[in-house]
């Protein structure tokens, strides 16, 4: 016997938050995308161990290992950079667990504002998890609220 479920197991839950930033965009990917390495943990406070594999400097396939705590519970994954288009966008993907994380800046011909778009995506999600589905998604789009606003208050303070 065949059952079908009322939901699609797969289909990814994502969260996403821009934010405009008073600085040129070459500023912003700077501190975003070029020195990602080291300026991811200062705004995803809850990342508390924190690793890059390759160095520091930021290319496609470089990869890092983290560790988050989230409600008391300490989750550790690797993630790999997939796209890296200065003054554009960087993308990474987690290796051993299915997210991915995308940071995409617009502007108008160079000028201010830079427009930071993030969006974090939750690529499958376990059957047992999915009638709390719109908890999680809520969750999420607050987590990318809190990372553009930290982000954009970072920038602010340290390239005046």
């Amino acid at each position: 016997m065949h059952f079908k479920l009322p939901f699609d197991s797969s289909k990814p839950v994502v969260g996403e938050a821009s934010v405009e930033i008073d600085k040129p965009v070459d500023q912003v990917f700077n501190f975003v995308g070029e020195r990602f390495f080291t300026n991811y943990p200062k705004w995803a406070v809850e990342v508390v161990k924190f690793e890059p594999l390759d160095g520091t400097k930021v290319f496609v396939g470089a990869k890092a290992k983290q560790v988050r705590r989230d409600n008391d519970t300490e989750i550790e994954s690797t993630f790999t950079i997939t796209d890296f288009e200065p003054h554009n966008k960087l993308i990474l993907s987690g290796l051993d667990q299915p997210y991915k994380h995308s940071y995409i800046l617009n502007t108008l011909e160079q000028k201010k504002p830079t427009r930071l778009t993030f969006r974090f995506e939750l690529l499958e999600l376990e059957v047992f998890m999915r009638p709390f589905e719109k908890l999680i998604r809520y969750a999420i789009e607050d987590g990318a609220e809190n990372t553009v606003e930290n982000i954009k208050n970072l920038i602010s303070a340290e390239c005046n």
